[in-house]
């Protein structure tokens, strides 16, 4: 079964600021990071059950960039809320906020 997902305001500007960041580093690594993100993403939809609950929310480390997928999946309503896309250098209790 394939969910729907959804990001928040918050992991979408996350996701906007993150490839910003790595555009000015190097020209085209944000759509690297961007793919990076959305090839996670189509994982986690396929089976986001699989991934470890950690208080209350889900979280999936993409594959090349330091970054994890903060979310919470509704199996009833086949729904996936991509809540955070979060360095995993920051502080983890900004991780749920």
């Amino acid at each position: 079964m394939t969910y729907i997902v959804e990001l928040s305001p918050k992991a979408r500007e996350e996701l906007a600021d993150a490839s910003a960041w790595y555009d000015k580093q190097l020209l085209g690594l944000g759509q690297d990071f961007e793919n990076d993100v959305f090839r996670k993403i189509d994982l986690v939809k396929n089976n986001p059950l699989r991934y470890q609950i950690k208080k209350g929310f889900r979280e999936a480390n993409t594959e090349r960039f330091p970054y994890l997928l903060v979310f919470k999946a509704n199996p009833e309503r086949n729904t996936i809320i991509i809540l955070s896309i979060f360095h995993t250098s920051r502080h983890p209790k900004r991780k749920r906020r």
